[in-house]
């Protein structure tokens, strides 16, 4: 008797009738979907073939001229280097900060949390105001980088810093809930069997996370390349030196050299697009890692 009153409670939950979301009709739906369809059109569609369309509106050769001008391919230049420094920096510490914080329990933990979403709620232009007080020719710090050859404002340095402070959420952000999730149960194992915290990270850690890390990255260069309003505050706008590609694509709007000015938009653009498909096949890739997983481990699903 108790054996069949197991079998039964355990086949109760396969027998239940699997039921919809929601009851609303397909016309309801598709409203929805027209609805969602049309904002995205005129929001991001439209405005994105009116680059393309104003870019090439002078033909081709004032396109790619616009392109290989002096001006604008030092703005190319500094602005990869400026995401070449940021997005490491801010992917080391946003690794570390997701482990320390998913993996051990200490005092301050709430507070660390708060200052790592504090750049989301500051405006870009208040902190890079935050910086020029900080190493400005009248700050606290300026002077003293100043009379040592090391200017930080109006220079590389403090376009660097700028980004730094903007973009190092996001990768931070998308690892924690990631590394909470998992728990710390493989780790431990890890350590029991004598591997070494080193060895426990590149074996067990790295490969848990590695897609919503590369997410993450993705995200981050993506702000660094197209951040604006720190990078206007401490650049100084100099023409050649400290003009990253947001601030270039102001300076020729603001002369009225529409065409140039979209033609160099453009290329934000294309990385706009560029992250959008490698953001889309990590997401596609992550799925298929976790469908293989609950497959190996139907007790993830509530499978039997």
């Amino acid at each position: 008797m108790a054996g069949t009153v197991a079998a039964r409670t355990t086949a109760a939950p396969a027998s239940r009738p699997r039921t919809t979301a929601t009851s609303e009709s397909a016309a309801v739906k598709w409203v929805l979907i027209g609805i969602a369809l049309l904002f995205i059109g005129v929001v991001l569609i439209l405005p994105l073939i009116t680059v393309f369309t104003q870019a090439f509106k002078k033909g081709a050769d004032v396109f790619f001229e616009a392109l290989v001008d002096p001006e604008a391919r030092s703005a190319v230049r500094l602005t990869l280097i400026t995401a070449a420094v940021a997005v490491p920096l801010n992917t080391a510490f946003g690794i570390a900060a997701a482990w320390a914080i998913a993996k051990f329990q200490f005092r301050g933990k709430q507070l660390l949390v708060t200052l790592i979403d504090l750049p989301f709620a500051i405006s870009p232009i208040i902190s890079g105001l935050i910086f020029v007080l900080l190493f400005g020719a009248q700050g606290w710090f300026g002077p003293w980088f100043i009379e040592r050859g090391f200017p930080i404002i109006f220079a590389l340095p403090g376009i660097i810093l700028a980004t730094i402070f903007v973009t190092f959420p996001f990768v931070a952000r998308e690892l924690i809930p990631l590394m909470q999730a998992q728990g710390n149960q493989e780790e431990e194992a890890a350590a029991s069997l004598g591997a070494s915290g080193w060895t426990t990270f590149l074996r067990v850690t790295l490969p848990n996370i590695k897609w919503g890390l590369l997410y993450g990255v993705i995200l981050c260069n993506a702000r660094a390349m197209g951040e604006f309003g720190a990078v206007s505050v401490v650049s100084g706008h100099i023409r050649g030196e400290t003009n990253t590609i947001p601030l270039h694509v102001e300076i020729l709007y603001n002369e009225y050299k529409m065409a140039a000015s979209f033609a160099v938009a453009s290329l934000l653009v294309l990385l706009a697009l560029v992250t959008l498909i490698v953001k889309s096949f990590v997401e596609w890739k992550h799925h298929q890692a976790v469908a293989a997983a609950q497959a190996e481990r139907p007790e993830l699903t509530g499978g039997n």
